[in-house]
């Protein structure tokens, strides 16, 4: 989903999660970035985790905290709720994956290690989940939130639609 750690301050690609690439490339790339990150930063990227963001990264669909649960329980990480959720929050919060709040379920970071608000497209057929950047704070909603004193701290931006796998089997019906 990454090809290469970026600085905070680069400016980000456009969508990714739709186009064809090297997944298998994709996925060793963002995996080395979260251990370099973890690393660096003195985090535990524990086995759970790390297969935790294996498997959002094997996807580009969102998957609930259910879903990973199985997944993780048929990898021999244990079957019980806590080990799910502690895995997916411990992703998010360090930028590694997103909460999709529409579907209630997460999806691996395009843009792991750098600064942005991602807006992200998703699939109402199939789930699968496009991430792209957004800047909300510079746009309508920033000028509203500026004239009225108040102070943005996270926005959540998700639009739901057609992915063009799923558009195409639309319009060929």
């Amino acid at each position: 989903m990454t090809s290469s750690p970026r600085s905070k301050n680069a400016p980000l690609p456009g969508p990714v999660g739709f186009e064809a690439h090297d997944h298998a490339g994709c996925i060793q790339t963002a995996l080395a970035a979260a251990e370099a990150h973890c690393a660096e930063h003195g985090l535990r990227f524990t086995p759970v985790r790390r297969k935790a963001l294996e498997i959002l990264l094997q996807e580009h669909r969102a998957l609930g905290a259910y879903d990973m649960l199985d997944r993780l329980r048929d990898a021999g990480f244990g079957s019980q709720p806590p080990v799910a959720y502690r895995a997916l929050e411990f992703l998010v919060d360090n930028g590694f994956a997103h909460k999709i709040e529409r579907l209630n379920a997460f999806v691996a970071c395009a843009h792991p290690g750098a600064s942005h608000s991602p807006a992200f497209m998703i699939c109402r057929d199939c789930d699968s989940v496009a991430e792209t950047h957004s800047a909300p704070a510079r746009g309508a909603i920033g000028d509203a939130a500026r004239a009225s004193g108040f102070q943005i701290e996270r926005t959540v931006v998700e639009a739901l639609g057609l992915c063009p796998a799923c558009a195409g089997k639309d319009a060929h019906s």
